[in-house]
Parts: structure tokens; sequence; C-alpha cells
């Protein structure tokens, strides 16, 4: 018995597959009956799509496969006529469903039963006897011969509403999957590309991977630059770097993209299964997750980056916050820039809304999914812009409104503008980018429901599925669109290479290839000394007295110390001029300092300075003497050499002090320390 099954199985699908497709149509008139076991009923025509949902006679012969032993065995003279009014039912005036009645079903069933347990066949849940009208009435009725008569003697019925649509069996999934497409469930989109040709397609691939590379090489290089010299790039701008950092990561997916063409993006054909190739979606793919993940979360990142760039500008403009101030909020920055897109990412990964994109070979969100487009993509791009713009509109009017109301000198003039134009320049470059791929995401969820309609008009035939009642509007996409769209997702990271790129820039890049590298630490140290204010009385201090230095720079609560002006305002001098005034400064003082004896009771003298010519060689007694004379001689004039030296440290206090003020009052009215901290790279690059 078990071996009649599997022969009748074979034939029976095998004429079920080699069936002509010419009498099954979309157009919803009433065609002949093809299916050879509901032949020789009282009525020849049927109408699709049946109750079943089979919108083609075929697909209802290969549903009505587990049927056909008990069938052919006629367990029950009501099967035959049940089944085919469920699969083929008569056609009548469009529009009129006729169900079978309950006492027909019932009778099928009850006759059936033995013979289906026999043969491992399961009753459909679909078929149940409850959800038909109760009555007791042959197949078809009377009153449904009469109306297949009048109607179908004249020409097909034309189209009179909307069946939406069906999913197609070449692209119908596995229910485990959870895929979805167009709204319909168990269903993904064909692979490659459902709009565009092999053509389009090719060139779009070679496209996206000549841009990935050059992304990836700009990136790459302002990494590097900022590991050749991390102190360089200090808050506010550091930023900049993790942001490069995070498009460097978006280039490296889609180069990868590239190399993988669709073997990621795309599930294998099954012909064997009548299965075409289709868009990868969900997790279950470890390969598009991992893209997914890394495209969307470095995508996501770059944008937060950017608005915390914007922040840290802000704050060292208005509310003239130093260096250090700005640096200590770094962790709540990180906590940002990484904690929310990782939270966006797990949250689409969850809602298993990760889907191929058969164009450039990687893994997203919202590719056929308007939902998540509109609120994981749109959403959050749109909100940081909006922020970012405001806060650099803030900060540039504040630097505008320091350049005109302050009166700086002119090269701290020229430094703030060429400041301010760097800052516009980076910004544009970002925001024309940005600003294009969200208006490219706007015009695609606007005009994605026509792309489909039009596609389901254009396949219905091949598909052999319903097609779209009374289409009002059709519209392909242009491949044009999806290029820009790529180009500026990946043009967008590029910007960060004009900050780095600089004269001071190509020499640390020579220095690095010739093998000197710059001692940080010990540049850093003798900057630090010379930038003292007080450096002669440093020198000439008693050495049983603590060494008492101001604070360089360290501002707490936003706000900046006069010592931290001070530094940053002799920062600002020219290295030559800074260089030889230290210079004079400690050859003067080591001079001065040479020529004064310390005694035992603290006091200095001038007669315990020589050279290296006038040291006496042991035992030479007489020129001692000539010399201790010489000291009991110059130690009556003592007292006026130690009044003047007095006299001269209190006029170097004094000096210094006014000095000190005078710097800390010009300083206090200038930019805050953060925006100093940018400008003077500025000073460099030229």
């Amino acid at each position: 018995m078990g071996l009649l099954w599997v022969l009748v199985s074979m034939l029976t699908a095998g004429m079920a597959i080699n069936m002509e497709a010419t009498g099954s149509h979309s157009m919803f008139t009433c065609e002949p009956i093809t299916l050879r076991m509901c032949q020789g009923l009282s009525y020849n025509t049927t109408f699709m799509p049946n109750l079943l949902n089979h919108y083609d006679q075929q697909t209802a012969a290969l549903a009505m496969e587990p049927f056909h032993p008990m069938v052919n065995l006629e367990c029950s003279a009501d099967l035959r006529p049940f089944l085919c009014a469920l699969y083929a039912p008569v056609c009548t005036e469009y529009g009129r469903v006729t169900l079978p009645c309950r006492r027909l079903c019932q009778r099928a069933k009850s006759d059936c039963y033995k013979l289906m347990d026999i043969f491992g066949v399961n009753w459909p849940e679909e078929m149940d006897c409850k959800r038909f009208p109760d009555c007791d009435e042959s197949y078809p009725r009377a009153v449904d011969l009469l109306s297949t008569a009048e109607g179908t003697e004249e020409s097909p019925i034309s189209v009179q509403r909307d069946y939406g649509f069906w999913c197609p069996r070449e692209l119908k999934i596995n229910p485990e999957l959870g895929y979805s497409f167009m709204g319909v469930r168990d269903c993904s989109p064909p692979c490659p590309n459902m709009y565009f040709g092999r053509d389009e397609l090719v060139f779009a691939r070679y496209f996206i991977g000549v841009i990935s590379i050059v992304c990836l090489s700009a990136t790459l290089f302002t990494f590097l630059t900022f590991l050749i010299d991390v102190g360089r790039f200090r808050y506010p701008e550091r930023p900049i770097i993790f942001y490069a950092v995070c498009y460097m990561m978006v280039s490296l997916v889609f180069f990868l993209g590239f190399l993988l063409e669709d073997r990621v993006a795309c599930n294998a054909a099954s012909p064997g299964r009548f299965r075409a190739s289709t868009v990868t979606q969900g997790s279950h793919n470890k390969a598009c997750t991992l893209l997914f993940m890394a495209l969307y979360f470095f995508t996501m990142a770059g944008s937060v980056w950017w608005v915390i760039l914007t922040i840290t500008w802000f704050l060292a403009a208005v509310p003239k916050w130093g260096c250090e101030a700005i640096e200590k909020k770094a962790l709540l920055f990180h906590a940002v820039a990484w904690g929310v897109p990782g939270a966006l990412t797990v949250t689409l990964m969850a809602m298993n809304k990760i889907e191929g994109d058969s164009i450039s070979g990687v893994c997203f969100v919202g590719l056929y999914d308007v939902v998540a487009l509109r609120w994981f993509l749109l959403v959050p791009l749109c909100l940081d812009v909006v922020v970012g713009v405001a806060l650099l509109l803030a900060g540039i009017a504040a630097l505008n409104r320091v350049r005109i109301e302050i009166p700086l000198e002119k090269e701290n003039q020229d430094k703030l503008v060429k400041f301010m134009i760097r800052i516009g320049v980076f910004s544009v470059l970002y925001l024309v980018p940005l600003l294009t791929v969200i208006g490219c995401y706007l015009y695609e969820q606007s005009y994605r429901s026509v792309w489909e309609t039009t596609w389901v008009q254009e396949r219905c035939r091949d598909y052999h599925i319903p097609c779209p009642y009374k289409v009002e509007q059709t519209s392909r996409p242009d491949i044009a669109l999806f290029l820009i769209k790529y180009l500026m997702m990946l043009v967008v990271g590029i910007p960060s290479v004009f900050w780095v790129g600089s004269k001071k820039t190509c020499f640390e890049w020579a220095s690095f290839f010739h093998g000197h590298r710059r001692k940080a630490g010990t540049v850093n140290e003798s900057r630090q000394v010379l930038q003292e204010p007080d450096f002669t009385q440093l020198l000439l201090r008693d050495p049983n007295t603590p060494v008492i230095r101001k604070s360089r720079g360290t501002s707490t609560q936003g706000t900046s110390t006069h010592a931290s002006s001070t530094h940053l305002a002799m920062l600002d001098e020219p290295p030559s001029a800074s260089t030889s005034r230290a210079g004079s400064v400690r050859s003067k003082a080591s001079s001065f300092h040479g020529s004064l004896h310390r005694s035992r009771d603290g006091r200095y003298t001038a007669c315990s300075f020589r050279g290296p010519e006038e040291r006496l060689p042991y035992g030479s007694m007489p020129r001692l003497n000539e010399h201790s004379r010489h000291c009991s001689t110059n130690r009556l004039d003592s007292q006026s050499r130690q009044g003047s030296v007095q006299r001269l440290e209190n006029q170097s206090q004094h000096s210094s002090v006014r000095d000190l003020s005078n710097t800390t009052q010009a300083i206090q009215s200038s930019p805050g320390n953060g925006i100093h901290c940018v400008i003077e790279e500025d000073a460099t690059t030229a």
C-alpha cells in the first residue's frame, strides 16, 4: 500500500508540474478546468483564486496531491465533489462566492477518515466543516449552474476589485525563517534586485567598490596620522578622529560587500523545490548579520560623533571651557557615541529587521521595510542634523562676536578667522552628503509603494499571481538615485582628511618614515620651564625655599584660570621669538647667578665664579693668597652689592607681576582655552 501511494503521488505530481499554464491567468475570469480530478463534473469552468487562496490551478493541483489515494480508492462518493468545490469552485457571477454545504463535508470526512489515517493524511484546518453553511445540497447548486451558463458564453469578465499582492511560489520561504515581503509573510524579494537589470547592477557594484576604496584610504590616513602624534589632536577636535574611525569601518564593510557580491545578501536558488534566489532576511545568516551590525552601528556612531564634535566646539566657544575641562567629559561622550548605536543595533536584531542589499552586497535595514527605514534611519539622522547644526551655528556666532567686539592682535585675529573657516568648510563637507543621503531616503520612502506596484504589474503574468487593479501611477526607480545614495554614504567620511591635511602632517610623516620620533614629553617640559613668568627669580631663589608653580591651564566647572590663559598667550608667540626670549633670559640669568657667591649666612658674593682657566692646581698657595686678598678687598663692597641685588630682585618681581596681570587681562578677553588648543594647531599649519 505504501509503494502504491508513492507511485500515485509521483505520477500526479509529474502531471501537475507538466501541466500547461495557458489556462491559468491572473485577470480573474472564468477559465476551463485543467485539474484531472475535477474534470467530468456538472461544470467545466472555474474561477481563481479559489476558496483556499490558490491563485492558479497549478498551485491547487499540488495542494490536492495528498487526497489522490482516497479519491482513487473511492472511499466516499462525496469526497471528489467536496474537494473540487474548494480547489476548483464553479465560476459564477464575479464576486459571488459559492460554498459547499456542511452535510457534504461531514459525509466526506466520516467516510474517508479511517483511510486517511492509514495514509497519514490529516484533515486540513481550513476544511473544517463548521466553516460551511448548514445545508444539505449537492455541489454545484442549480442556481450556480444557471449563472454560469449566462456568464461564460460571452467574453471573459473583466477585473472588478484588487486582491492585493500574492507571493509567487518561487519566492516562498520556510515559515520558521520569519521572512516577509510587501506585507505577506513567508515571502522574500527576488535576487538580484527586482528593479534593475544585470548590466546596471554590475556597474553599480564596481562604482561602490571604487568609492569605498577611496573613503577607506582617506579615513585610514586620518587615523594613522592621529596615531603618529596622539597629543596633537586634543579636545575639542578629538571627535574628528573617532568620526573618521567610524566611516573607515563603514567603507570597509562596503568593500567586503563588493568582494562577496551576492553570496551573503542573497539566498541560493533551489530549482528542485521551485525556489528562486531571494534576498536574505533576519539573523539566521551569520555573515549577513555581522555585516549589518558593523555597517549600521558605525553609520549611526559616525553621526553621533559629529554631534559630539559640535558639542565640544560649542563648549569651547560659548562658555569658554578649556581643553582639560572638555576632556573630563570624554567618558560621557564615549558612552553616548557607542551606547546609543549599540542599543539601536540590538533592537533591530531582536525585531529581525535585517535585509540583504543585492546592489551593494551588504546587509542593512530599511531596504524593503518602509517602517524600519522611517524610524531607524530617517529619524536618528534628522535628529543628529538638527542638533548638530544648532550647536555649530551657536559656536560660530560666539567666535564671530569675539572677533568683532574684543580687540586682538592681527596674528590672533588671522588665526581665529582661519579656524572659523576650517569649521565652516568641514561642516559643509559633512552636511551636504548627509543631507543628500536623507533626501534619497525620503524620496525612496515616498515612491516605494509605486515601484512595488509597477513591478507586480510587470511580473504578475510571469509569476502567475493576481495583477493590480486600477493602477493609477507607475514608476520605476533610476539607478542614478541609488548610486548617489551610496556615494554620499561613503563620501561623508572623506572630510576628515581635510582637517589633518597641513604642512605639519607632512613633516610628521616625513619624520616617521625617516625614523625620527619627536619626544613629546621632553619638549613639553622644556616649554613649561621656558614659560615660567618668574624664570629669573627661579634661578635666584634660596635652595631651601620650595618651588611654587602656577596652574597650567587646569580649569574646573567649565571656566579657565589666569595661569592657563597666560600659558596659552605664551603659546601664541612665534617659535623663534619665544626661543630667543628664553635663550636671552637664560643666558643673562646664568651669567648673573654665576657671578654671585652664596656664603654660609645665605648671602651672595661676587667672588666665587671662576672659569675653567682660573681653577688652581693642587698646592698653589701664592695664587690662593692673592685670591684671598682680592676677596677681602671686594668684601668691603658686599653691602652695596647686596643692596643692588635686592633692588634688582624687587624690580624683577614687580615687573613680572605687572606683566602677568596685563597678560591675564588680555587673554581673559580672548577666546576660550578649548578653541585656543585648536588655534595653536593652525599656527603650525601655515
